[in-house]
């Protein structure tokens, strides 16, 4: 199967869908772990790139990520960025589909840091 690893040996290709699955562990003690899908999509080309078709991943999950596994402080503005936006896309994308009470739970758990 397709997988970012050294001893992956399947070359990605647009369509195939991955797990994203960044994680921390500290020995005898705990782990967490965000898993999200992914899928492989051709990345549109950069201004002043090169011919070469590049790929990129497309986040398919879309749950808010907890806030308690967050520490803001230690975020770049780059992640921080990365969260909130986002965060906007599910409040935008499910909001919709779900009721009054769950879509009040979901602009909190979905605000900007």
């Amino acid at each position: 199967p397709q997988r970012l690893s050294r001893l992956g040996e399947a070359v990605l290709e647009p369509g195939m869908i991955l797990s994203n699955e960044p994680g921390y562990y500290r020995d005898g003690a705990f782990g967490i772990r965000i898993e999200n899908l992914v899928a492989v999509q051709v990345a549109p080309e950069l201004p002043g790139g090169d011919a070469r078709e590049m790929l990129e991943f497309e986040t398919l999950t879309l749950a808010p990520i907890d806030r308690r596994l967050i520490v803001a402080e230690l975020l770049s503005a780059v992640e921080r960025a990365w969260l909130d936006a986002y965060h906007a896309r599910v409040a935008r994308e499910i909001g919709p589909l779900v009721g009054p009470t769950t879509r009040d739970w979901l602009a909190r758990a979905c605000a900007p840091l």
